[in-house]
């Protein structure tokens, strides 16, 4: 049934007349004799209920002047609020897990040496790293034996109890709050290579922090790819945050000068610094990238406050390389895994927490702003391991 049928079969009441009316394109300098009607549709309301009246399609959105102070608030706030249920982000991920898990466990016969080392391999082809799979395994052994497990639910009920508990309890002394400032404007830094989200990311970080009510500033730094500057000034334009560039091919260095003088000048909370997505073995980016944090502490001694690793969960093994790398030449505070919603394999939050100690304290769960979400590793655990999790209680 169509939108308008709907309201046909209503009982009769006063009716509300809607026209899109739309002026004509002037030529020669002279106003059109009458404007055109584009769209007329007859409407009954019913109290309570909302319609929803589309723009046509061919009507340009930047075409529409917004209330200054009134729109972009609105869409920032309903974005933010609306989040992306854990559960319904991690679905193809689970997916992938879920699938794997049953695989292995459909060639169960009994629990011998073989079943250990097919154990290893699944464990290391979901991601979770070749040295966090041998030191799961050997507990495992030691586990079943324990608790004298021998059926196929008895075992999976083991296994899946202990990886949840790993995942739980590297977040026991792991510090995943956001730091910031006693006084003045938080730098929160942000790296990585190209690709992985982390412009995107910014834009959603940035609109949540404003809608806390925090004053945003950021800050382009990324001059060396083509249309970064671009897509930041897009975020900050859609959320009304201001945003400090250079010339493309400027020093980056500059760029983050400026954006440090404009958050203290405009008495801002937090500065958003975008780098290049550099390539981690990048001898000169990464000198570039101790130049800029030399300027930011000069100016502000305490800062930046967190330096925030973005990686592509997708990219399994190579997120934990570059995770490895970035911590050796930086200070990173913090890890953002993006693109969870994908079909990333989820066992690499494993090892980046258990190997390198860096605590996880955002996940990327789709394209709204409400995607990107704080972590936690006892919702993540259940989340990821679902119908799996045998024996939880919560």
């Amino acid at each position: 049934m169509g939108l308008f049928d709907f309201f046909k079969k209503k009982p009769a009441a006063p009716k509300v007349v809607v026209e899109v009316l739309y002026p004509q394109t002037w030529e020669n300098g002279e106003a059109p004799v009458e404007p055109t009607v584009l769209a007329a549709e007859v409407l009954q309301p019913t109290p309570g209920e909302a319609v929803e009246i589309q723009v046509p399609s061919h009507i340009a959105t930047e075409d529409v002047a917004p209330v200054a102070g009134v729109v972009e608030t609105v869409e920032t706030e309903t974005a933010v609020t609306s989040e992306t249920n854990l559960d319904e982000g991690l679905t193809k991920t689970r997916k992938t897990w879920s699938e794997r898990w049953n695989a292995f466990m459909a060639n169960f016969r009994s629990v011998d040496e073989d079943f250990f080392e097919e154990l290893e391999e699944t464990l290391i082809g979901a991601d979770v790293g070749a040295q966090t799979a041998l030191q799961l395994t050997d507990e495992l052994r030691n586990e079943v034996k324990l608790q004298n497990a021998k059926s196929k639910a008895d075992i999976s009920r083991v296994i899946i109890d202990k990886l949840v508990e790993h995942y739980r309890s590297q977040g026991v002394n792991e510090d995943a709050s956001m730091h910031f400032a006693p006084e003045g404007p938080t730098v929160i830094l942000f790296v990585g290579v190209n690709g992985v989200g982390k412009t995107t990311t910014i834009g959603k970080m940035s609109a949540r922090y404003k809608a806390e009510g925090k004053q945003v500033v950021l800050a382009a730094a990324d001059t060396f790819r083509a249309g970064a500057t671009q897509q930041l000034q897009a975020w900050g334009e859609r959320n009304g945050i201001p945003v400090v560039a250079g010339a493309a091919n400027a020093d980056p260095a500059s760029v983050v000068y400026d954006g440090v003088k404009t958050a203290i000048e405009t008495n801002a909370d937090i500065l958003f610094v975008d780098t290049a997505g550099r390539l981690q073995n990048n001898v000169n980016l990464m000198q570039e990238l101790a130049k800029m944090k030399r300027i930011i502490t000069r100016e502000l001694p305490n800062e930046p406050q967190e330096v925030l690793l973005a990686l592509d969960a997708t990219t399994g093994q190579n997120a934990l390389q570059q995770a490895r790398l970035f911590k050796d030449s930086t200070d990173v505070t913090g890890i953002v895994l993006t693109k969870l919603d994908g079909t990333a394999k989820g066992g690499i939050i494993l090892p980046i927490r258990n190997e390198l100690h860096l605590p996880v304290k955002w996940v990327g769960l789709g394209e709204q702003v409400g995607d990107l979400q704080p972590f936690d590793a006892d919702d993540f655990a259940k989340s990821l391991f679902g119908s799996l999790l045998i024996g939880d209680d919560k």
